[in-house]
């Protein structure tokens, strides 16, 4: 039986050998298109503008470095951005996946997002941020903070590409790693800041594809007040749960308390047992524990006199028969919003 199998093989050679040739196997990771790292930096540039068009970075690293006098736009979602040793340039980034990492920069000017942000060694930056985590600084000077403000079509799906939600933003909680006594080498933007004053829309026709718009009601990431003076003692909590149309629902929420002239301070989208619902949630707890299992809440605190009752009205008007949790009353409504972002903090280790 062996001396069968031996000639059978033989044959099957042979006949390979009278005919083509064998074609070597082909695997996945060969059929993966190649990365060309060059396609992936902008790197000793001067006096350019340059960018990126949606789709044409996909997730990949990119680098920055050597840069002067330039305008850089990268509209699309990326893993990691570092840029080193860039001075008075201008910078957009899209969603970066994981962080973004500024080191021995000079003048330049920013708007981005991304889930860690980190500053070394520079000095004079204006940023226009979103972070998902608490933004820090060392061996740096005035640098200056303000909220992510920016939209085009495609922005919003490069956020959910990036894992990034557009609700955990805490621009403005910054952490310095190198104070110094008596300085501050932080501070936010006035809130009246024209985020084109800082960061215009490119000019180039390159760029004209991308549909653009920097006004605050069209921004893909809600802007918040962050940790700037409230102007009222009265604050609203809202508890908006997880169904097709929260974060639609969200937006319309906040659209119409900012029209009302209400203030929205901070925002935030976190998973809930039911364990946590009681600790924030209290005497109405149950009435929500069903509704935890369908995925994270987004959270929404308004800030102005009267703040409590206008929510309680706008609720009950355009979003009748939708459950959410809004805070009952004024004089509770601040512990509403200590429990609920206390348990926050916890829960996405900030």
């Amino acid at each position: 039986m062996g001396c069968c199998f031996s000639k059978r093989r033989k044959s099957e050679k042979e006949s390979r050998a009278e005919g083509e040739e064998e074609q070597p196997k082909l695997y996945s990771w060969d059929q993966r298109e190649k990365v060309d790292p060059k396609d992936y930096m902008f790197s000793g540039l001067k006096d350019e503008t340059v960018g990126r068009l949606p789709g044409k970075v996909a997730g990949q690293q990119f680098v920055i470095q050597d840069c002067e006098n330039c305008n850089i736009y990268i509209f699309d979602h990326s893993a990691t951005i570092t840029i080193d040793d860039c001075t008075n340039c201008i910078l957009f980034l899209g969603p970066v996946k994981g962080s973004v990492f500024f080191r021995n920069c000079r003048d330049c000017k920013c708007t981005l997002a991304c889930q860690q942000f980190r500053v070394r060694d520079c000095r004079k930056l204006e940023v226009f941020l979103c972070c998902a985590t608490q933004p820090i600084i060392e061996s740096s000077t005035n640098i200056k903070f303000g909220c992510f403000q920016w939209y085009y079509p495609e922005l919003a799906a490069q956020f959910k590409d990036a894992g990034l939600s557009i609700f955990n933003n805490i621009w403005s909680h910054v952490h310095d790693f190198t104070p110094v006594s008596g300085e501050l080498n932080w501070s936010l933007l006035p809130e009246n800041a024209v985020v084109q004053d800082y960061v215009p829309i490119p000019a180039t026709e390159e760029f004209k594809a991308v549909r653009i718009s920097t006004e605050a009601n069209r921004s893909i990431v809600p802007i918040s007040k962050g940790q700037r003076q409230k102007s009222s003692d009265e604050s609203c909590l809202v508890v908006l749960f997880a169904d097709d149309y929260t974060t639609a629902n969200a937006r319309k929420l906040i659209d119409e308390m900012v029209g009302k002239g209400f203030c929205l301070v901070q925002t935030k989208e976190v998973s809930m047992k039911a364990e946590d619902a009681q600790r924030v949630f209290r005497e109405k707890a149950s009435d929500f524990f069903l509704l935890l299992n369908k995925g994270p809440v987004i959270a929404l605190e308004f800030n102005g006199d009267g703040a409590v009752e206008g929510c309680h009205l706008i609720v009950n008007e355009i979003f009748n028969g939708t459950k959410m949790f809004v805070s009952e009353k004024k004089e509770t409504a601040s512990g509403d919003v200590d429990s609920f972002y206390n348990f926050a903090e916890i829960q996405m280790g900030i």
